[in-house]
């Protein structure tokens, strides 16, 4: 199917609004996870094309028997170039228009929460009265705040690791200002570009104005263009050289590398066994959650920085195979709604393949 297909279809499901015959699916989906509902409407749309898909891939639990090792080293050269999916159309028409935001004034935890509740990895701050895009706030500077880099030093430095008075400084604070935008007439393919070429997972829309208009994010993109046949498989696309981390690792030290590396998820490995895997967002929901209070007892962030990873981690692992079509993993990914997937072969970690590894090889980057 052409793109120009691909949007007529995209445009038709958010006018019909649900997938027929997944009503139901979708009320115990939402149901199970506790979807607020000042964001039940904007997750209904963002989710809408998992409900149609079909499950191909596989469950294990946390801490099955999955041994790390290199696995095949020559997997010969890929050309992505010779795969190069045309991209036109309007970003528009894959964006999520009805963007929840906050003010610059909000506190930290405040919008923390919000990111939690409704399962964003970001959030536009936006001028309360005009609506204008002043900045957005990421897992990416939650975790740094909390630990990883410079922002940090707004919890150690001006409030001397006291963090229920650092969490309650505006979201102005951390927020990313001036941040990578595009123009609500852009094209699909600019955005393409931009997600690919600065890594960049999500970018606010807006008017000639300024005013927010809508955002796309990386999944967006991979939810139209995994109808498009991709003749890869996971082999050719995964990273295979992974930065690993224990389940004894401190909280502390794993934002650390996170925000160095410019990680939004690290393997955890015991004993050449994968554990599993800690995620920003695993991380941003120990605080948004205010679970992080209720082991506090000086108020020192120390005391819940030094809580080992295994301590955030819950739910089901699932991983994937190196001869996997790129288009099943795709569909895996977008129906259990998760960013990665392990790479397994003859029971060992040999790779992992992200979501932006395919929105990159479906785009032909």
């Amino acid at each position: 199917m052409s793109l120009q297909g691909l949007l007529k279809t995209h445009r038709e499901n958010i006018r019909n609004n649900w997938y027929p015959g997944n009503k139901i699916q979708t009320a115990r989906i939402m149901a199970g996870r506790r979807i607020p509902a000042f964001c039940r409407d904007i997750w209904l749309v963002k989710n809408r094309r998992s409900f149609e898909m079909n499950p191909n891939g596989r469950a294990t639990k946390q801490g099955d028997r999955l041994l790390k090792m290199q696995g095949k080293f020559d997997r010969g050269p890929v050309d992505f170039k010779s795969h190069i999916v045309q991209q036109e159309g309007e970003v528009m028409s894959i964006a999520t228009r009805d963007v929840v935001s906050v003010p610059p004034t909000q506190s930290i935890i405040s919008a923390v929460a919000t990111m939690t509740e409704c399962g964003f990895r970001r959030l536009p701050v936006t001028d309360p009265g005009t609506k204008k895009l002043l900045g957005i706030v990421t897992s990416g500077d939650v975790i740094n705040f909390m630990g990883g880099g410079d922002k940090y030093k707004l919890v150690r430095v001006r409030h001397n690791g006291n963090l229920p008075a650092a969490v309650n400084e505006s979201v102005r604070t951390i927020m990313t200002a001036q941040p990578q935008v595009l123009s609500h007439d852009a094209q699909v393919a600019d955005a393409l570009e931009i997600i690919v070429k600065k890594k960049i997972g999500g970018l606010p829309i807006v008017f000639d104005d300024g005013v927010l208009a809508g955002i796309v994010t990386e999944r967006d993109v991979l939810r139209m263009l995994a109808a498009e046949h991709s003749p890869f498989r996971v082999e050719n696309i995964m990273s295979s050289s992974l930065r690993v981390t224990t389940p004894d690792s401190r909280i502390a030290g794993v934002t650390q590398d996170m925000t160095k590396y410019r990680f939004r998820r690290l393997p955890v490995v015991s004993d050449d066994v994968l554990f599993g895997i800690i995620t920003a967002t695993d991380i941003m929901r120990y605080l948004g959650s205010r679970e992080v209070f209720a082991r506090l007892n000086t108020g020192n962030i120390d005391e819940v920085m030094s809580l080992p990873v295994r301590a955030l981690m819950a739910g089901d692992l699932f991983t994937t195979t190196p001869d996997t079509p790129v288009n099943e993993a795709a569909r895996e990914m977008l129906k259990k709604n998760i960013g990665a997937l392990p790479v397994i072969e003859n029971s060992r970690l040999v790779g992992l393949v992200t979501e932006f590894d395919l929105v990159r090889a479906f785009s032909g980057g």
